[in-house]
């Protein structure tokens, strides 16, 4: 069984956010104490965000060989408008560049699937920011699962803020408003709404 395990080889692509990035680190740690060869896939500037214990190497932990490897691909900035270094949501200096870090997003397909063939991995665990990695999976003929890093409530909530804009009906960013059809009167104000939620509305 352990033979087998190490034959098999892991791909985590998280989406370029530390409240994504970490988990995803954590999982690959669990992956690899397991014997089985895991591979993240991130940008140059997001690379050192994984720990130590995350970069490529390979020890030998109760029996089982543990190698966990980070492979980089180009963050296409200027393509999308971005100033260079921008290539983490959270180092973006203003929340209006939203809408072009998700446009450099959607042109990160194409250098995935290279390494996918490059690699030939087991499977592919993308994150749920990358809906067109099902593509990638469809036309390469790969495994794949999405991976979401929020909580359920969380997850509830910002599909009924979305859903629903409810921050719409509000006059000022100070303004109290509920959150519709959550159990409880669950409320935030306009400020609140992650910027993400708002480039998403914009485009579409």
């Amino acid at each position: 069984m352990a033979s087998q395990n190490r034959e098999l080889h892991v791909f985590l692509f998280p989406f370029m956010a530390h409240g994504h990035m970490i988990p995803v680190s954590d999982m690959a740690k669990l992956f690899a104490a397991q014997g089985v060869k895991t591979t993240i896939i991130t940008t140059t500037l997001n690379a050192p965000t994984f720990s130590k214990a995350t970069r490529s190497r390979k020890t030998n932990s109760g029996g089982c060989g543990i190698e966990i490897e980070i492979k980089t691909i180009k963050f296409p900035s200027q393509e999308a408008g971005l100033p260079e270094g921008c290539e983490n949501l959270d180092s973006l200096p203003t929340p209006e560049l939203a809408g072009n870090f998700f446009k450099a997003i959607g042109l990160l397909q194409a250098p995935l699937e290279q390494l996918l063939l490059e690699d030939q991995p087991t499977c592919l665990v993308a994150d749920m920011f990358f809906p067109w990695a099902t593509d990638a999976l469809q036309n390469l003929a790969f495994q794949g699962w999405f991976f979401m890093g929020l909580v359920s409530f969380a997850l509830a909530a910002s599909d009924c803020v979305g859903r629903y804009e409810p921050f719409k009906n509000t006059s000022s960013d100070s303004e109290p408003f509920v959150i519709p059809n959550l159990p409880g009167l669950i409320k935030m104000k306009r400020a609140q709404v992650p910027d993400f939620i708002v480039a998403i509305l914009k485009m579409t």
